[in-house]
């Protein structure tokens, strides 16, 4: 059987229609009101790709984009710090591949590497910086016209999560893609488990358990005489702060809650949390927790329990279980128990260049996917989970997505100093 993408295509038909549509049509989709947007693309045969944040998983999506068809090219590139950018240049370079076509003219670096890519004759950007920058990044890139690739979380607090949903309608008015960097949204067996599920094959559903529990992970520190101050060392070392990665429930969890708003077709109503950093307590772990356990409650009444964790030397467990009347959906077991058991049989292609092929495949067909508003609610149902943990108290969804004015952004962004915040202490700490 061939690769399947998102749109019925195989991956072989992929590749040759991307290049005979690559020859023929426009590849930013056209506004309802042409003078709404500026066309990317129009009118030549490559994807002109740029990205912001070139660190691990900003390279990475280079590569899955490259990877997703023949005519992307990567043309600009932007970064904070200029080893971290060189770091990405020597890992692209030694794919020796003609389609990375960045050079020194094109790569910035600082606070305003993303207005100087942007300003760069791309198509497409990947944005992969700090995702406390991610709201403003979007928004610029959205305004310039690009269409975007964003990786998860776009967002750390409400406000930055309204903001999303703002631009997201703004990129719909202007015929515009977003792709979030949720992968399981684009595997082939996700897609299968939920279809089933929807289509009441598991039954009326009851509950879920979902799970990223796992070990620690990455801390840097200077080297050779360097000396950083406050605030670069907070972005060095970005998942240990609340205002850069929004605490691992939303960073890393997200995934899992974006399956169980994806089961129960959109957002909870409410929910209880608890949490609290046991392991992580050296300060150079920043402010956030290393365990969080979050019970998320619908509007049918259903209850699903959220479960992360990231202690050294502990097991792991990364997995979602949908629990029907009738059967269990256990898509990361790419199977189904119960009555009407099933177990997936098909191929199995990279959900991470998936990702790029239904995004490049949306562009190419004028019918650009639009994830932003849903990625926005599956990061504030994060943001829910921290918040209610945070502070011990029940945390509504109406609350957080219209009420709540919690922004985490520092007043001033400048390599000098920043003062963390103190570990939230449930009970003690205040609902904004």
């Amino acid at each position: 059987m061939a690769e399947r993408t998102g749109f019925g295509l195989s991956r072989r038909d992929f590749m040759q229609r991307s290049i005979a549509l690559a020859a023929g049509l426009p590849l930013a989709a056209r506004a309802a009101d042409p003078a709404a947007t500026m066309a990317q693309g129009a009118g030549r045969d490559v994807i002109r790709l740029g990205v912001v944040g070139c660190g691990g998983r900003g390279t990475g999506a280079v590569m899955n984009c490259i990877e997703a068809a023949p005519n992307v090219e990567l043309v600009a590139m932007g970064e904070m710090f200029a080893d971290r950018l060189e770091m990405s240049r020597k890992r692209l370079a030694d794919r020796n591949t003609p389609r990375i076509n960045v050079t020194d003219e094109t790569c910035f670096v600082g606070w305003d590497a993303i207005d100087k890519v942007l300003a760069c004759d791309i198509d497409l950007v990947i944005l992969a910086a700090p995702p406390g920058f991610r709201p403003e990044h979007l928004r610029k890139a959205i305004a310039a016209g690009k269409h975007v690739f964003a990786e998860k979380p776009v967002c750390v607090d409400p406000v930055g999560a309204r903001s999303v949903i703002e631009t997201s309608e703004m990129a719909e008015r202007m015929g515009l893609a977003i792709v979030a960097g949720t992968q399981r949204r684009h595997s082939p067996i996700y897609q299968e488990v939920m279809r089933r599920v929807h289509g009441g094959e598991i039954g009326e559903v009851v509950a879920g358990q979902f799970y990223w529990i796992q070990g620690g992970l990455w801390h840097r520190a200077p080297e050779d005489g360097q000396v950083w101050s406050e605030m670069e060392t907070q972005m060095r070392n970005w998942l240990y702060y609340d205002w850069l990665s929004g605490d691992h429930i939303v960073e890393q969890h997200v995934h899992q809650i974006d399956v169980m708003n994806w089961a129960m077709d959109g957002p909870p109503e409410k929910c209880i949390g608890q949490g609290g950093r046991i392991s992580r307590t050296d300060p150079k772990y920043g402010n956030i927790y290393d365990h969080f356990s979050v019970e998320y409650e619908f509007a049918n009444g259903v209850r699903m329990n959220c479960m992360c964790r990231q202690i050294e030397g502990s097991n792991s467990r990364i997995a979602e279980r949908i629990v029907g009347a009738r059967g269990v959906a256990i898509p990361s077991s790419d199977r189904i128990e119960g009555q009407g058991a099933w177990e997936y049989a098909g191929e199995k292609p990279n959900p991470l260049v998936l990702e790029h092929i239904d995004l490049i495949t949306s562009i190419m067909e004028g019918k650009p996917i639009n994830q932003g508003r849903r990625i926005a609610e599956s990061c504030l149902t994060a943001i829910m989970g921290r918040m209610a943990a945070y502070s011990g108290r029940e945390i509504s969804w109406n609350w957080a997505l219209n009420a709540s004015q919690l922004d985490l952004t520092p007043a001033r962004l400048e390599l000098g100093p920043m003062p963390v915040r103190p570990v939230p202490v449930p009970g003690q700490s205040e609902l904004v």
